[in-house]
Order: structure tokens, then C-alpha cells, then sequence
């Protein structure tokens, strides 16, 4: 079976937001009990992160070392066409991903014990993302 949805969110601007849940409500409908899940976000300023879903603080500790090594407003830039934080977000969204694929065991997504599905927003504000889910099992 192959199923595919998109869920659309609304950022608050740069930072993360664990979508987990919903991602999680759409496995259920689907009823898919061993498969794989794979996330596309359709955009170049924006990407996909598995990380720790406990502490938030290394959420924040991976916004500030992204903030150093691509900052925005950086002279290195050209493309600022939407804001100094234009190229910056462009370049964040490669450095991570735009995808994630991950195991469905039991009608569940197979994560690890700490682990939550993000959007990471590149941009410094609100923004509408779209993300696919598609969904491959039986």
C-alpha cells in the first residue's frame, strides 16, 4: 500500500516545531503496520530534523552554533533579495535536510526513545510550510 497526505504548518519564524504528533495521526489513519515513512518539505528555507524531543534546550543550543556558522546578515552573501536572513536560511536548509525517512514497527513510527520529528524554520518570520508524508507498508 502506498498512501500520501501533506500537512501544512504555520511557523512563528526561525526555530523548531515538533510535528511528531501529527505525523504519527496519519500512520494511524493509514493503518500501516510495518513500512516506512518519508517526509519531503517543499521548501529551500526551511528543512527536516530528527532530534532530542525531552530537553528543549538542545533545540535552542542547535539554533545558537547555526547562528555562528551562518549568520545572518554575513558580507559573504549576495542573494538578500527577501532580508538579511535570505542566503542564511538557503544555506541552513542544505545543511540539514529536507527529508527524513524512518521505519513504521506496530502502526508506529519506529523512533528512538528521545526522538521527535521537526520542522526547523530558517527564516526569521512566520512562514506557511507544506510537508508530504508518504507512506509505503502493509
Amino acid at each position: 500500500m502506498v498512501l500520501q497526505e501533506t500537512l501544512t504548518f504555520e511557523t512563528r519564524g526561525r526555530g523548531t516545531s515538533n510535528i511528531t504528533r501529527e505525523v504519527e495521526r496519519i500512520i494511524q489513519r493509514a493503518a500501516i503496520e510495518t513500512g516506512i515513512c518519508q517526509l519531503f518539505i517543499h521548501h529551500t528555507s526551511a528543512s527536516l530534523i530528527l532530534c532530542e524531543n525531552a530537553d528543549p534546550t538542545v533545540r535552542s543550543d542547535l539554533e545558537r552554533f547555526m547562528a555562528r556558522l551562518v549568520p545572518d546578515g554575513d558580507p559573504l552573501f549576495d542573494h538578500i533579495q527577501e532580508g538579511m536572513d535570505d542566503m542564511p536560511a538557503h544555506v541552513r536548509s542544505i545543511l540539514t535536510k529536507m527529508d527524513l525517512s524512518f521505519p513504521i514497527q506496530q502502526g508506529r513510527p519506529a523512533l528512538g526513545t528521545w526522538q521527535g520529528i521537526y520542522l526547523w524554520e530558517h527564516r526569521t518570520h512566520p512562514h506557511r510550510r507544506r510537508v508530504s508524508v508518504t507512506l509505503y507498508g502493509e
